[in-house]
């Protein structure tokens, strides 16, 4: 029987559907490996970055596996003047998840959330379920029942 994890609970609570995967990779295991781990084309996996602003305030960004946030569209998407990235060891303490298992879902607090804006041509995306080892695919619009979240382009051009 599979694990449940906080993510998988609380979709769960909220009566959300999801599909869980799971997959055997070491943690410090690519976005991309694991998109191709799953058989999903690189748009549809997404991953989450937490960041910190010049105000202090923490934001959290989720963006397709093969991108990069582009930290000055990601400063403008939510109003600040500038962020960098959170030191790894302050994401555990900060959110309750470690890296290469961090998800938008069931962090210690919630932060302003931002999904690149692919995701609204989507059906289904799916992101870390809370755990390494473990992603759920769920639609933007039932996630949307569970978090409060904004789009934007926050990728940088290639």
């Amino acid at each position: 029987m599979e694990e449940k994890t906080n993510v998988m609970r609380l979709l769960e609570q909220k009566k959300i559907p999801y599909k869980s995967h799971t997959y055997d990779l070491p943690a410090t295991t690519s976005g991309e490996e694991i998109a191709r781990a799953l058989g999903e084309e690189l748009d549809r996996v997404f991953k989450t970055l937490v960041t910190v602003g010049k105000s202090g305030r923490n934001y959290v960004f989720v963006i397709p596996v093969a991108e990069e946030l582009d930290l000055k569209k990601a400063a403008k998407a939510v109003g600040e003047k500038s962020i960098d990235m959170v030191r790894a060891k302050e994401l555990l303490p900060l959110t309750g998840y470690v890296h290469g298992g961090c998800s938008p879902l069931g962090m210690k607090k919630f932060f302003k959330t931002t999904i690149h804006e692919s995701v609204k041509e989507m059906e289904v995306f799916y992101f870390s379920a809370g755990k390494v080892g473990c992603q759920v695919e769920v639609s933007p619009a039932d996630l949307a029942k569970v978090i409060r979240y904004g789009t934007a382009d926050i990728v940088a051009e290639r």
